[in-house]
């Protein structure tokens, strides 16, 4: 809710809600959200007891993940900032792994074709693990005993 978000990003409310009408256009409906009555109803129970004047009277604008990453591009405070520095880290972390990956199916490829097919099941198993299209992470159990 804008109001948390407005704390974690140690801004005013109405700061980050000027910062969300001023660039509309990057919060999309997938981004950002009001709730109907019924979903704020339940909301607002799980909050507890409500404190006279603690919720608007208004629905409630909900962001999504990539919402809440949007504000931290559009608000100007420093933590909004730094959380905009390590996502933009993150970012250039996941693709170096997402590389590294590709590099290592490559060696696995040229490996299988080096080597006889006595290691092919060796290979047909770890492309599974590489590609994770076990069957809800299920193996078979090769020897003996009971899964």
């Amino acid at each position: 809710m804008i109001r948390q978000l407005a704390e974690l990003y140690d801004v005013e409310t109405k700061a980050l809600n000027r910062a969300v009408r001023r660039n509309i256009k990057r919060f999309p409906e997938d981004f950002m959200f009001q709730l109907n009555e019924k979903e704020a109803k339940i909301l607002r129970y799980q909050f507890g007891t409500l404190e006279m004047g603690k919720y608007s009277k208004y629905l409630p604008q909900v962001f999504t993940e990539q919402g809440v990453l949007m504000l931290s591009a559009v608000l100007k405070s420093e933590t909004a900032i730094q959380v905009s520095i390590q996502i933009v880290r993150i970012f250039m972390k996941l693709r170096e792994m997402l590389l590294t990956h590709k590099e290592l199916k490559n060696k696995i490829e040229k490996m299988e074709q080096k080597y006889d097919r006595n290691f092919r099941d060796v290979f047909d198993v770890i492309k599974r693990f590489l590609k994770n299209d076990t069957k809800d992470n299920e193996m078979k159990i090769i020897g003996f005993g009971e899964k």
